[in-house]
């Protein structure tokens, strides 16, 4: 998974988290009960063609507001890791694409992750003749949190985890591998102190493995190292040979199961082939990892339409080991979509 991967999934995963830690003022506004739609397809359309090109934005997602209306806007998240002259105008580009495809409103929302510590674009402006047009957006800088070490240790926050990684990847591209190993692993062994669940453990090791990779005799040393610590601990979450070869079968079998939907769905329409091929990516992610049990829950997945949802199921099939959290979290999303308002004032057609 390449470094916009490994970003982006931790970010929809942990969504709350991530407001919270750059943008406290945005997550206290938020309804975090009313829960979230990642808007993953309406990304990809707002970004097709025009002076973007093929970039396409992080995040793009719907919330609802604390003040206890039914008001509801978007956010357009974008990480940026390198210096780009024109990322203030791609980001108004993106944002206004956006407001004329859903008529609400858009706030954008930046993370530096780049290496240059004076690059910290946030505005964009036009002004000729009296007529003036001045976009700005709220900016985290990755960098800053370097001098704020201590207290990355100390949050629990699991987006201090994320940054911590990706600082000492930085880093360790001017220190080498040996220092990508000390830090990979001292890491890694930061998820079991902290008390963190089987499956925060999990998504946040294939955060740290997949920013932090090691070449193969580094990254065999690496694996024996941690199963030897996951034995001490009595904690066997990652790094067995079987669980490997779990994971990987999963990901084919996903994958495999979403270019089946595509297929399909250029024969019976795009987002019925769509669903089609996400239930077949379930049907087989809980195959292969749960043998014994996993088959007793598709019936009653198998019944859902919501292809957002479903995409939400698949996601969890990648990082649960329990199958009654990812059977909650299916009910759970169903319960939210059926209580929510049918009839929302400003919504797109």
């Amino acid at each position: 998974m390449n470094q916009d991967g490994v970003w982006k999934e931790a970010i929809e995963y942990y969504f709350e988290y991530f407001l919270t830690f750059f943008f406290p003022e945005v997550a206290a506004d938020v309804d975090h009960q009313r829960g979230y739609e990642f808007l993953d397809k309406e990304l990809a359309e707002i970004s097709q063609g025009g002076e973007v090109g093929g970039r396409i934005a992080d995040v793009l997602v719907k919330v609802y507001l604390k003040d206890g209306s039914e008001r509801w806007l978007v956010i357009h998240v974008e990480v940026q890791g390198y210096w780009e002259q024109d990322f203030a105008r791609r980001m108004f580009t993106y944002n206004y694409r956006a407001f004329d495809r859903y008529g609400v409103d858009v706030v954008s929302l930046a993370v530096l992750a780049d290496r240059y510590p004076d690059y910290r674009p946030r505005r964009f402006e036009v002004s000729h003749w009296g007529f003036r047009c001045l976009f700005e957006f709220p900016i985290a800088k990755v960098l800053d949190y370097r001098e704020r070490w201590e207290e990355l240790e100390a949050s629990d926050n699991p987006f201090a985890v994320v940054v911590m990684a990706h600082l000492k990847e930085q880093e360790a591209k001017r220190e080498g591998d040996e220092y990508r190993f000390h830090w990979k692993m001292r890491l890694v062994r930061m998820l079991y102190e902290r008390g963190y669940s089987k499956g925060d453990v999990l998504l946040l090791y294939r955060f740290i493995d997949g920013l932090m990779e090691l070449p193969k005799p580094l990254a065999r040393q690496f694996h024996r190292e941690l199963i030897e610590y996951e034995e001490e601990k009595k904690m066997p979450f990652i790094t067995t040979a079987e669980r490997i070869g779990i994971e990987k079968g999963i990901q084919q079998g996903i994958q495999q199961g979403i270019q089946q939907g595509i297929q399909i769905g250029r024969k019976e329409g795009e987002r019925k082939g769509e669903r089609k091929g996400l239930l077949e990516a379930i049907e087989l992610g809980l195959t292969l990892k749960f043998p014994d049990r996993g088959l007793r829950v598709y019936p009653e997945i198998s019944q859902i339409e919501d292809v957002d949802m479903l995409r939400m199921i698949v996601k969890a099939i990648k990082m649960h080991d329990d199958l009654n959290s990812i059977l909650t979290l299916a009910r759970q999303r169903a319960k939210a979509r059926a209580e929510r308002p049918t009839d929302e004032e400003g919504e797109a057609d």
